[in-house]
Order: C-alpha cells, then sequence, then structure tokens
C-alpha cells in the first residue's frame, strides 16, 4: 500500500477554493444529517403516531431523494449550479415550513416532493471536487470529503434530537428548515466550479457511452458500503438495547465514527491507494463476525474497529472512482446516480438488519447485512473482471485554474 505522508492534504487544500468548499460543506451536511431523526420525532412525538407510520415518512423521503439526486444532476448540467441551487432550496424551505401544520397524511405525500427536490449538497460537493482538483490528487480530497461527512453525522442527528426532546419537535422541524435554506444560500453565493471551462458548452455524450460495466461495478459497490453501514448502525442499537446498555449506545456509535474518521485520515495520506470494489469487499467480510464476540458494549467498540476503519476509505474511494468515470459534461447526472446507489444501500440495510434482529437476534444482524454487502461486492468484481477494458472518453482538457461555473 505504500507509505503516508500529510503532503497529499497540503496539496489539495492549498488548491484555491477547495479549503472554503470544505467548510460550507460541513456546516451545510449538519441539519441534513439531523433530517432523518428530526421528521421520525416529529412522526412519534408531535403527531403521536408510532415508528411505522415515522419510518414509512422516512422510506417516501428516501424514495424521493433516490429519483431526484440524478433529475437534479442532470439540471447542473444543463443549466448550471446555481439555478439548480435555487429551485431546491425554495423547495427544501417550503417543504420544512410546512411540516410543523400537516395532518399525517399529508405528510406523506409532501414527503416525497421534499426527499425529491431536496438539496442534494452531497452530491454537488462531490461534483466540485471534482473541477476543482486534479484527477491524480483527489484521493486526498474525498478522503476529507469523507471525513467532513462522518462529523456532520457525530454532530447533525445529536442537535437534532436534543432541540426535539428538550424544546419542541415543532422548533427542531423549523430550526432545520431555516439552517438548510440558510445552507442553499450561502452554496449560492459560493458558487463552487462545476465543470472546467473547456467542458462548457461541449456536446454531452450519449449514456451509452459511460453507463458501461466499470462504472456499474462502482455503483454496485457503492451501495454495498452503504448497506453494511445501515445495517451496522442497527446492528449496533439493537444489540445493546436488548442487554439493557442503552446508555452506552452513544459512546459505541462515537467510537466506531472516530475509527472511521482515522481510517478516512489514513487512506487519504497513502502514497498509493487501495481498490474501491476490494475496500467494499473487505468492509463486508469484517462486519459479519462483529456481533459473534459478545453483546457488551466494550466487546463491540473492539469488535468494530477492523470494519469501522474501512468507512470513510470505501466512501471515498468510489465517490474518487466515480468521479474518475465522468464525462465533465454529464458529471452531474452521474454523481447524482452515485447518490442514488449510496441511499439505496441505506434504504436496504437498515429494514433488512431490522427484519434479522426481529426474526432472530442482533448478533445475526451484523452476519447478514455484512454477508450481502460483501455478496454484492463479489458481484461488482465479477462485472469487473469479465469486461476490464473499458473505453473511456476524451476530458476536455484544463488546469484547476481554469475551473468555472456551468452556467448558463
Amino acid at each position: 500500500m505504500g507509505g503516508m505522508t500529510l503532503a497529499p492534504y497540503r496539496a489539495v487544500l492549498g488548491i484555491p477554493g477547495v479549503t472554503r468548499l470544505m467548510l460550507i460543506a460541513m456546516l451545510a451536511r449538519i441539519p441534513i444529517t439531523a433530517a432523518g431523526v428530526v421528521l421520525t420525532l416529529h412522526v412519534v412525538l408531535g403527531l403521536g403516531r408510532g415508528y411505522g407510520p415515522a419510518g414509512l415518512v422516512g422510506a417516501t423521503v428516501t424514495v424521493g431523494a433516490a429519483i431526484g439526486a440524478p433529475l437534479l444532476g442532470r439540471v447542473v448540467d444543463r443549466h448550471g449550479l446555481r439555478r439548480m441551487l435555487v429551485v431546491a432550496t425554495i423547495a427544501d424551505g417550503a417543504f420544512w415550513g410546512a411540516v410543523p401544520w400537516l395532518p399525517y397524511p399529508a405528510l406523506l405525500g409532501a414527503a416525497f416532493v421534499g426527499g425529491l427536490l431536496a438539496l442534494p449538497v452531497f452530491s454537488v460537493v462531490r461534483q466540485s471536487l471534482a473541477a476543482l482538483v486534479p484527477e491524480g490528487q483527489r484521493r486526498p480530497a474525498y478522503s476529507v470529503d469523507s471525513m467532513s461527512v462522518e462529523l456532520s453525522y457525530m454532530i447533525g442527528p445529536v442537535l437534532g434530537v436534543l432541540l426535539a426532546t428538550t424544546v419542541s419537535t415543532n422548533a427542531a422541524v423549523l430550526t432545520l428548515g431555516v439552517t438548510i435554506v440558510a445552507s442553499g444560500v450561502a452554496m449560492y453565493v459560493l458558487n463552487p466550479p462545476v465543470k472546467s471551462a473547456a467542458a462548457i458548452g461541449a456536446p454531452r455524450p450519449p449514456m451509452r457511452s459511460w453507463l458501461r460495466p466499470q462504472l456499474t461495478a462502482v455503483l454496485l459497490a457503492t451501495t454495498a458500503c452503504t448497506l453494511v453501514l445501515a445495517g451496522t448502525d442497527v446492528g449496533i442499537v439493537a444489540a445493546l438495547q436488548s442487554t439493557g446498555q442503552v446508555s452506552w449506545i452513544g459512546l459505541v456509535l462515537a467510537t466506531w465514527g472516530l475509527v472511521s474518521l482515522l481510517g478516512g485520515f489514513v487512506f487519504g495520506a497513502m502514497r498509493r491507494g487501495v481498490s474501491a470494489l476490494t475496500l467494499a469487499l473487505l468492509l463486508g467480510l469484517l462486519t459479519m463476525p462483529i456481533g459473534l464476540f459478545g453483546d457488551r458494549w466494550w466487546v463491540l467498540c473492539l469488535a468494530l474497529l477492523p470494519a469501522g476503519a474501512l468507512c470513510a476509505p470505501t466512501l471515498a474511494a468510489v465517490a474518487d472512482s466515480v468521479s474518475r468515470l465522468a464525462p465533465e459534461t454529464v458529471r452531474g447526472l452521474i454523481m447524482g446516480l452515485h447518490g442514488s446507489a449510496l441511499t439505496a444501500g441505506l434504504a436496504l440495510g437498515a429494514p433488512l438488519s431490522g427484519a434479522v434482529v426481529d426474526a432472530s437476534a442482533p448478533r445475526w444482524a451484523f452476519v447478514v447485512t455484512g454477508g450481502a454487502g460483501a455478496l454484492l461486492a463479489c458481484g461488482a468484481i465479477a462485472v469487473q473482471r469479465r469486461w476490464p477494458a473499458e473505453v473511456v472518453l476524451p476530458q476536455p482538457a484544463a488546469s484547476s485554474a481554469a475551473t468555472t461555473s456551468a452556467i448558463s
């Protein structure tokens, strides 16, 4: 794998615009990561419904987001970033502003539209990094991005729960809406580049020229990764709840996140990387035995270390691979597909893990979801090996200094 050095991070953060983008992305992602738990608490505590109806609202948002991500990406490709941001920011403001006054049936319908037009901060940041950072430096760039995501997930849900339980769910919902709208405005003002100057006005290649086996394999690995992560999340909570160790859930999840951060840091600093498909496979395999060592909180912390260290590196690696396979003129659409693959894994992993817990015991949730992720990763590797030769379309030649926003 090669040695480790901090030079890649210094070089990436020294590229004009990257540090500012990372800081705004970090702040913008915090309210977005809190959205799921705040909606759940609003349905359960604010509307007096059960967790089943709350889960249905969450699933509806997820379906809308999976469909909307590539559509919004296509808007970026065709009409520029700012036009998409205007639409998504207004839609987010309208959705979150209406939630406190919507009865459950109306909320269920609005949830789909809210997900469909949700601000795609994650995809926009990854697309902009591909425009700002030369290909040879993207691994550390996406490692920083993955570490930023981990920090957001460690902060956002905690703040959301705190506000919803100490003030009210309506206050949490409205605060979320205000901060998401503020994030959209900040991104509009920043207006980060999404393609190079040479790519503006260039013809868009047909789908068959870029939706090829290698990209399909990476998207499969992406889904495998988030399936395992969502399943692990549910498995941890179920294992500790079933043994009366609820008070340790926060510490175990924080340990998992911190180990992932460390893994992402090491991965970005390595002189040579590891294949995204290999990382996805290892993540699944190392997740399978987590619950078999025991269900004491400190045992779970130790058992999570190997797989946890691969979380951020795998997410960084798949994002890097997608950016390399995406022609600039359709990069928004392809990054949207990447976002949909991430969402699909989350949508599959949590209910799969929950069903296993209900049918057997929490320890088997790790075995099943880890195994499912490993099987998906094996499928991705098989696709890549079956069609190893990939025709890569030429990219418009431009340095990072020549990048600009694609606004028509």
